[in-house]
């Protein structure tokens, strides 16, 4: 069996519990949606800084410029951050992803404090970890960035490429697709800028991102063991601190609901 086969393999089961996450079924209210945003908006962040991340390994961002070394993996992160951080609203208004987001929370009036806050201190601070620690967010969100940065902070091209691919970019379409269709039936308020959100997302990350993520992998990974094992490690942990993520807001809808009917 080939690395990049056995480990998809390996990731196919944890790849099934987030597929069939019980939060899918209880995404019913315009209350739980905006639960679900609050908190999933700091994945839509930190999925950025994954990104950027990986364009100035594979692609010479320094002055005088000299290829990278990486011409495939560069032109695929490109095409990606282009998608992802100027791509254009409903309106035809270029913005990135995370803005698009933004409005569709305020929208429906999902709060936005805490990820204003977040990046009001980013602007001023650099320590990343201390800001999240000093911040009143819920614990499992504060999990799921942290790990984010700490395989930032690793400097490995193969670990970070690997929780981009099998932790993120990799897992958006089944799951954007799945909170979609209960989106559609869940609620009569305008949520056109959401869902265009969502279906932006499957459109862009659908197409040949894939097979081309994969390829970034092997590229990166080559014939080295040690590589491929980090590359399973980290995209297992990957998997299981989203499934944290969804454990964490599925509590607190069911937290809300329960007080909703207690009223």
């Amino acid at each position: 069996m080939k690395m990049i086969e056995r480990l998809e393999s390996e990731l196919l089961p944890l790849r099934i519990k987030l597929k069939n996450h019980s939060i899918y079924n209880k995404i019913e209210s315009l209350g739980d949606i905006q639960i679900f945003m609050e908190s999933h908006v700091f994945a839509v962040w930190d999925f950025m800084s994954l990104l950027k991340k990986l364009q100035s390994i594979l692609s010479c961002n320094q002055i005088p410029w000299y290829p990278s070394g990486f011409p495939k993996a560069s032109r695929l992160i490109n095409e990606i951050v282009w998608g992802e951080e100027s791509d254009v609203n409903q309106e035809g208004i270029p913005m990135s992803h995370f803005e698009m987001y933004l409005d569709a929370m305020k929208n429906i009036k999902a709060n936005t404090k805490e990820i204003n806050h977040l990046i009001n201190e980013v602007r001023s601070c650099n320590d990343i970890f201390d800001i999240i620690n000093k911040s009143s967010l819920p614990k499992y969100v504060k999990n799921f960035v942290e790990f984010t940065f700490e395989v930032i902070q690793t400097e490995k091209p193969h670990v970070i490429a690997a929780v981009f691919t099998f932790g993120r970019e990799d897992l958006i379409p089944d799951m954007f697709i799945e909170i979609i269709k209960n989106l559609k039936a869940s609620t009569n308020e305008d949520l056109s800028d959401l869902i265009y959100y969502f279906e932006r997302h499957i459109e862009v990350d659908s197409g040949e991102h894939g097979p081309l993520a994969l390829e970034m992998i092997k590229e990166l990974c080559q014939n080295d063991k040690t590589k491929w094992e980090e590359a399973l490690s980290y995209s297992k942990q990957a998997l299981e601190n989203r499934i944290n993520l969804w454990d964490g807001i599925l509590s607190s809808i069911s937290i809300k609901s329960k007080l909703v009917t207690a009223n």
